[in-house]
């Protein structure tokens, strides 16, 4: 993907600004920047891509306008840093040492913390603060799902677990639940769906799962995305996508995928003896439901000792 170039009302005409808005090649990211519109639009399958690629260029618009040291920090920095999020941040969210003035801008979220040395980096070019410090601003500040979300994927990249859970627990505010996300967090989700439905787990009350659990078919050895096996119980998060004629690229035959996906699937019960539980994410509109089929695939012990955690907001 390519760079978008950044305009500044300070370098060009504003009437040459304006010119290019309404004709679509301009579009205004914030007071005083703008972009150029990205080649030939985005497709409606690439809504989410191109969700954070706009906020990354408004985080690259506010670093071209301000003058004094900051670090993008936060879910901005997790996006930065290419980590997944479970929801974009509307306003831009940065870390400075001074307080803004009250005709400060509206769209950055401005948090006055001191940022060590040896807690600032680069990514795409930009200051951010670095992975073990972003994870920690995030799982103590956002909701658990979020922050397991930006967690699971930052263990995937390598975060030093150790050094994240000393500055999650040196926070006066939202320790105890950043602790508890660390606690859950998984290197083996590999999507921010697979760790949406973990947590859907947590919050019914269930044991840990496995992530990513063999299993030895017939056809070869296959993997489920969550697995009990002392239970009986493999989960799997099925992403519609690939059921979509050209949503994977020209060649991508969906056809050929369901029957596929059946093959696999069949292999799985007879060689386990289990029936996979599916879920997709028209299923989250209803985590409750979600969460009764899981618990549901459980024996009656194991269902009767589920226990909700307090830490744990319901998923949404």
């Amino acid at each position: 993907m390519s760079e978008s170039e950044i305009l500044l009302a300070g370098d060009h005409a504003r009437s040459m600004l304006r010119s290019a808005e309404r004709r679509g090649e301009v579009e205004r990211l914030r007071r005083g920047a703008y972009r150029r519109v990205p080649d030939a639009g985005v497709s409606s399958t690439d809504r989410w891509s191109s969700a954070r690629r706009r906020h990354v260029d408004r985080a690259r618009a506010a670093h071209a306008q301000l003058r004094r040291p900051h670090w993008f920090s936060h879910d901005t920095a997790a996006v930065l840093l290419g980590l997944p999020v479970w929801r974009l941040p509307d306003p831009v969210h940065l870390t400075q040492h001074y307080r803004a003035s009250s005709r400060a801008a509206r769209d950055l979220r401005r948090h006055v913390l001191p940022v060590a040395d040896h807690h600032r980096d680069l990514a795409l070019g930009l200051p951010v603060t670095t992975l073990e410090r972003t994870v920690a601003d995030c799982v103590t500040t956002l909701p658990a799902l979020d922050g397991l979300v930006i967690a699971d994927a930052a263990l995937r990249s390598g975060l030093d677990l150790e050094a994240t859970r000393r500055l999650v627990e040196s926070r006066y505010r939202g320790g105890a639940r950043g602790s508890r996300v660390l606690e859950l967090a998984d290197a083996g989700a590999e999507s921010a769906w697979e760790s949406w439905l973990r947590y859907v787990g947590w919050w019914a009350g269930l044991p840990r799962p496995r992530t990513q659990h063999p299993v030895r078919t017939r056809l070869g050895s296959f993997r489920v995305d969550l697995g009990w096996p002392e239970h009986q119980v493999l989960v799997e998060f099925d992403g519609l996508v690939k059921y979509r004629r050209g949503a994977l690229g020209p060649d991508h035959d969906p056809d050929a995928a369901r029957i596929a996906e059946k093959r696999r699937e069949d292999a799985i019960t007879e060689a386990t003896g289990v029936r996979l539980l599916r879920v997709t994410s028209m299923d989250a509109r209803d985590p409750q439901s979600v969460a009764d089929r899981l618990v549901a695939r459980f024996p009656p012990e194991v269902r009767r000792g589920a226990r909700r955690d307090p830490l744990l907001a319901r998923p949404r």
